[in-house]
């Protein structure tokens, strides 16, 4: 009886040490899989310009095909286009909700909406939809100077959209569009604001290439800046001085800052969406296309990979160099 009682309490003390080995390697393989989670998402950041990653912006009022709701979401499963973004113009606020539905058939995110429509909000509700609320911030008259008093401004006058998209579960996007508004370290300092005495943790930044053409000698420090508050980046081809000549939005890969500008963004550790643009009078498929190959020919070289020649692209032509009159 004595053996019987000591094997009993034996195979007790066993079964709770095992018992406690399991639990341990439970939290050893949860601290590895976060571990590991971790470094999938702060690796080297260039599965960020993969395609399921992009987001179509500005292909609604700026595209010379006038494509409707079906056509354009079938336009963007063609592409392998996932998410898209809505820009609209007051013709197309009747078609509000077939723009949904048409998304929704073919699988397409309806990722952001531009600006404020009752309509709109009314039918994010209706179908569930929480897109991110894209907006360009009120900058204070210019006989306010004092740069705190200016934030505290725009702040302010950003209350009733921050309350109103924090009832719809939407994320409210601040906008650079050019002027004080669009200036990163002013878009920054509303946002923090916003968060920090408001409680506004769904307020962040939408950040355009092609609208931060002065931005671009100081962009690294920028993008640093805007990083944890960056919920899209979205693309263009870049040129120094581009706006002042005639090449503010070009193809992804067709100006000479591009190879650059997407290092940048890939070692700065931003993981979130990259946005691709139309915002032209061309065919929004055929920009579309060539921001897709432009973008496919400048990610291997990142790593110092070639790959093979220069797309050409079908929906822009370097415009002729000037004459300079004969003296």
């Amino acid at each position: 009886m004595q053996e019987t009682r000591i094997e009993n309490k034996t195979n007790k003390s066993l079964a709770c040490v095992m018992g406690i080995m399991m639990l341990v390697f439970g939290a050893i393989m949860i601290t590895l899989c976060s571990t590991t989670a971790g470094f999938t998402a702060e690796r080297s950041g260039k599965d960020i310009f993969a395609h399921e990653n992009l987001v179509a912006w500005c292909i609604v009022p700026f595209d010379a095909k006038k494509r409707g709701p079906e056509e354009r979401s079938a336009m963007l499963e063609r592409l392998g286009v996932k998410r898209f973004a809505y820009d609209w113009r007051a013709e197309h606020i009747p078609t509000f909700e077939t723009e949904i539905q048409a998304m929704k058939k073919h699988g397409i995110e309806y990722f952001a909406f531009w600006g404020v429509h009752d309509e709109a909000f009314k039918l994010f509700e209706k179908y569930g939809l929480k897109p991110q609320i894209w907006t360009i911030m009120r900058a204070a008259p210019d006989s306010v100077t004092d740069p705190t008093e200016r934030v505290k401004f725009a702040a302010q006058n950003l209350l009733p959209l921050v309350e109103r998209t924090q009832r719809l579960g939407c994320s409210l996007v601040l906008y650079n569009h050019g002027g004080w508004s669009g200036e990163p370290e002013n878009m920054v300092a509303v946002v923090k604001l916003l968060r920090e005495q408001h409680g506004a943790v769904h307020v962040g930044i939408v950040y355009n290439l092609h609208h931060g053409h002065s931005h671009l000698a100081r962009f690294p420090t920028a993008l640093a800046m805007m990083k944890p508050y960056l919920l899209c980046l979205n693309l263009n081809g870049m040129t120094a001085n581009g706006d002042k000549i005639g090449k503010k939005i070009l193809p992804i890969g067709q100006g000479d800052l591009d190879l650059q500008l997407l290092k940048m963004i890939r070692d700065s550790g931003y993981v979130g969406p990259i946005g691709i643009l139309n915002h032209t009078g061309e065919d929004a498929e055929a920009r579309l296309k060539d921001n897709i190959e432009g973008l496919d020919w400048l990610v291997p070289q990142l790593d110092g990979k070639s790959a093979g020649p220069k797309p050409q692209p079908r929906s822009w032509k370097e415009p002729p160099v000037p004459s300079v009159p004969k003296t």
